[in-house]
């Protein structure tokens, strides 16, 4: 599987989502800076978490309008597959690749935890390695997290299986209006959603983090075992 990883100006979480690549593939990533204007030969593109261009405007409003982004959209009309983590879905939004928007967070505070998430869609490259209900653990760092999107889009990802994951408790509860639960605020608890095509997925927390024993557990690995099943040639 070639993966390419999009880096900006602010970008720090391209080497944790590196190395989870490898982890998993064993093969290293190429890196691909924002100036960029032509793209090499990729299965897979990663927008990845920080703080591109400091979140100045709106989280990923600038990184939006980076030249390599010509080619990201590009990418993804010609059915290409994609994965934005944390400022990586702010930018799918930004770019309307994605539908919807990440706001503040409805605390108004910056959040650096764990929470837990449940599977809404297995059918998915991104998805394959769990079954619908299943529950796991992953970090969350961001202030703009809060996922928003007029009624009709709302239900139209519901109605099309588009919702990847949900927060959720250990349980699989899901409470959208249980700040404990629903960290953020995101309405409708949505974490995670996936294009029409389902090839692909912006989600607000870091699978990536929890890939190996050593950091703590393996939570995240099943989204990049899929990946490579799916992608590998």
């Amino acid at each position: 599987m070639k993966a390419g990883i999009v880096v900006f100006p602010g970008t720090n979480r391209e080497r944790d989502m590196a190395i989870a690549l490898r982890s998993v593939t064993g093969v290293a990533p190429v890196m691909l800076w924002h100036r960029e204007t032509s793209l090499p030969d990729l299965d897979l593109i990663v927008l990845p978490g920080g703080f591109s261009y400091g979140d100045y405007l709106r989280c990923g409003a600038m990184a939006a309008h980076s030249p390599l982004m010509r080619e990201v959209r590009d990418f993804a009309s010609a059915g290409g597959h994609i994965l934005g983590v944390c400022n990586g879905f702010q930018i799918l939004t930004e770019t309307g690749i994605l539908p919807g928007a990440l706001l503040r967070n409805a605390g108004l505070r910056f959040l650096s935890q764990d929470c837990h998430l449940r599977v809404e869609q297995a059918d998915s490259p991104f998805t394959r390695h769990w079954k619908k209900g299943d529950v796991f653990r992953a970090p969350l760092a961001h202030g703009d997290g809060n996922y928003v999107a007029d009624v009709a889009t709302l239900d139209r990802l519901e109605g099309d299986g588009r919702i990847a994951f949900r927060y959720a408790g250990s349980g699989g509860v899901v409470d959208a209006g249980d700040a404990i639960l629903n960290p953020n605020g995101s309405q409708r608890a949505i974490a995670g959603i996936l294009s029409e095509n389902g090839r692909v997925c912006g989600m607000m927390p870091h699978p990536e983090d929890l890939v190996d024993p050593l950091m703590g557990g393996v939570d995240g690995r099943p989204l990049f075992e899929g990946l490579m099943e799916a992608l590998v040639r």
